[in-house]
């Protein structure tokens, strides 16, 4: 007996084997209901992100097995999104709206210069903050 999946399009090689974490199972006379964000209805070929739960009713003489998907919300927004990135440092603007400096890791080599260092870093912060805050 093979221990491969036929099917029109054959799966990758690596997810044929039950070692790596993969079950095969097909599920017959299933209802599946899909509640989804874009889509009226789920279009061939397409990949959705969500959550698939297995529910069952058993009502006496009705026994009916039921699927439902719930598509995941897609994240519009970054969390702290990047307003200025530099050769020095990055800002970031927080969800309250305050601006974070991140530094950038510190390459200290030879050659390495202290004052051209914080000339660099004073000139980028100067020319940073001008587009960011209001002139007054």
């Amino acid at each position: 007996m093979s221990n491969k999946i036929t099917t029109t399009t054959p799966p990758v090689e690596k997810y044929n084997n039950k070692e790596q974490g993969w079950h095969r199972n097909t599920e017959l006379c299933v209802n599946l209901k899909t509640l989804l964000q874009q889509d009226r209805r789920a279009k061939s070929g397409k990949n959705y992100v969500g959550t698939l739960r297995r529910d069952v009713v058993c009502e006496d003489f009705n026994f009916e097995e039921r699927f439902i998907f719930v598509e995941a919300v897609e994240r519009k927004y970054r969390r702290n999104p990047y307003v200025f990135r530099g050769r020095y440092f990055s800002i970031t603007r927080k969800d309250s709206g305050t601006l974070r400096l991140n530094f950038r890791p510190l390459n200290i080599k030879e050659g390495f210069s202290i004052d051209g260092f914080v000339t660099g870093v004073a000139n980028e912060l100067l020319w940073a903050l001008e587009g960011l805050v209001g002139k007054e």
